[in-house]
Order: structure tokens, then sequence, then C-alpha cells
């Protein structure tokens, strides 16, 4: 198992990202696409990314990512990066001697092919078919289901903060994941390589995944940015295409449940009392709790006493329906957790 060893400063410094992160959902799904677990979430996705993108891109990109073990790290920038072209130019601007290390690692495992081979020996056109590859994988892939996967992950950042604001970094940690367990200062991570991973201060960025599959993942070198990606709940209707028509001339959410209805429901993203709701509407705290109830009882959201007030959380159905109608709840920045 991996062991991550925490010291006090770094309990400080834990980090839950609050949007997916571009190119480790390009890594990801990579993996899955090579495989076929998950089934029930996945093989329809499967099947509209083999009939999309074209075989020689798919195989360049295969040729980095076998479906187990390691993928080199530099196709996940550790670097801060807010949208997939951002992401994409940190990979491509990797110092050439790291590429040729890290695919001397993958060596290890599978032969180089010639691309392979050129792109170690810092080939500048060997580069730029890379990034033709994952520029066309990642809009036939990922970008259609971008919305959907923003909205659930979303969701989970809201009940990590909610963990961790009500219970401490403590909760967060030991509630993660199945997987995961916290034998405190010490995170345990089951079916992953026997090693040992020491913070050192530098603290650990928690990333929500909808591709990360069954147990967590992380870069190898543990001199680069610790960052730990762990899936969120996959259910059925997680990959939700977006419409690719034209922009309608309303919002079709607005349309179905109302405007402030609509709105309602996007504030329970973050969870949110119900003077919280009133503020984010723009509403009184009656009319607020009018909304609440409504949702409530179409099962969108569910409603618990914390102290003094309630909290209103939306439901997975609530996410399925704000990710089918592609919500306006991602355009909102929302800032990482901070234990």
């Amino acid at each position: 198992m991996l062991r991550i060893h925490f010291t006090p400063r770094d309990l400080a410094r834990v980090t839950v990202a609050a949007t997916p992160a571009p190119l480790w959902e390009v890594l990801l799904s990579l993996h899955m696409l090579q495989q076929s677990d998950g089934r029930l979430i996945f093989e329809d996705w499967r099947r509209h990314v083999r009939a999309k993108v074209a075989p020689d891109q798919m195989r360049l990109l295969l040729e980095l990512t076998p479906p187990k073990g390691y993928s080199p790290d530099f196709l996940t920038p550790a670097g801060a990066a807010p949208d997939f072209e951002t992401a994409l130019e940190l990979t491509l601007a990797t110092p050439r001697q790291e590429i040729r290390h890290q695919l001397g690692l993958l060596s290890k495992d599978r032969p180089m092919s010639p691309w392979t081979r050129e792109l170690a020996q810092g080939d500048r056109a060997s580069l730029h078919k890379l990034g033709r590859a994952i520029r066309t994988y990642h809009a036939a892939a990922i970008a259609p289901y971008w919305k959907s996967i923003g909205t659930h992950v979303s969701a989970d950042h809201a009940h990590r903060g909610e963990a961790l604001s009500r219970h401490g970094v403590d909760r967060l940690l030991s509630t993660l994941h199945p997987r995961v367990k916290w034998v405190a200062p010490v995170l345990q991570v089951l079916d992953m390589h026997d090693r040992d991973l020491y913070l050192q201060g530098r603290g650990i960025e928690l990333q929500p995944s909808a591709f990360c599959w069954q147990v967590p993942t992380k870069l190898r070198d543990p001199e680069l940015k610790p960052i730990l990606v762990y899936p969120i709940h996959h259910a059925p209707g997680i990959l939700r295409q977006q419409s690719t028509d034209a922009i309608p001339s309303s919002d079709p959410l607005s349309s179905l449940l109302g405007s402030t209805r609509a709105a309602a429901l996007e504030a329970t993203v973050e969870g949110c009392t119900t003077t919280e709701l009133a503020r984010r509407c723009k509403i009184s705290p009656a009319a607020a709790s009018h909304q609440a109830t409504v949702l409530r009882e179409a099962g969108l959201i569910t409603t618990r006493r914390a102290g003094a007030s309630v909290r209103h959380e939306i439901t997975q159905l609530g996410i399925w329906l704000l990710a089918g109608h592609g919500s306006g709840a991602l355009g909102r920045p929302q800032p990482r957790l901070t234990a």
C-alpha cells in the first residue's frame, strides 16, 4: 500500500480541488477506454469515443497510457492549470530531459515504438504530434461531457467541504474513499505499490475525478507537488453529453423549473442554509424556504438541521438534472477547500 505521512503543517495545508483537472480526466479516461470495468457507467462513452477518434491518433496516446502501471507524469503536469489549453501547454513545455527520463521508465514495461523513441530524443515534430492527438481526443472524449463531469465534481467538493467544516481534517481524510484509511498521521491507500511518501510540510491536494476508477492515483515522482486523485461517486448518468445545438434563446433549466427555482437548485450544489439560499437567489427567507420545500419534495435536494439553522444539499437526481441541462452553476469559480 501507499503510505502518505503527514506533519502538523501538512494537515493545515490539505486542499480539495473545486473543479475537475482536464489532463487527469484525459489520462484516466484513456485507462478506462482500454478496460471493460464499469460498463453501466462507461460503455456508451466508450462506443462514442471509438467512433470519433481516428485509430492512428488513438494509437499514439495508448502507447503512453497503459491501462495498468506507470504513465508518464508529464501527461498530467503538477502546476495549476485553469483550463485544458493551459494544462496542455504545460505538458508540451516539459523539459526534454524529463520526457526522456519518464519515457525510459515507461519502456521498462513496454518497448518503445519509433515514435516514442523520437519523442524521448526531443524531436519537436513528435511533440507536436502528441499535442494534436491530445487535442483531438479531448474534443471527442472529454469536452462533450465536461459540464456533466464538472457538476458531479462540484457536488463532491461541497460534500467534502461540509465534512471539513463540521468535523475537521480527520473526518475529511477518513471518509475520502473506501480504499483509503486514515491512521493518523498516515493516510494509507490500499491497492497501490508499497511505498512511503513524506509530505514534509508541502501539504497535499485532493483532486476528485470522474474517470478515476476503484482506487486513487498520484504522480510517481515524489519530488513533484503532492496530489492524490480520487474517484467521485459513480452512478449512471455521470457522463451525460452536453448538447451541441445552437444556444437556445432561454435557459432550458429555467424553462423547466422557473428561473428562481433553477437558481435555488444550482445554489445547493455547494450546500447552503435557507438564509444563504435567499441571498443567492435575491428572494426573502420565506420564499427561499418555500423553494427548498418544493425541491426537497421532488427529490432534488435534501435538508438537514445544522445547529440553529438547516442546510440544503443537492441529491444525485438534482445533479443529473443540472448536468443534463447544461447548468451555468459550473461557470462560477469556486475556491479550493483548505484545511
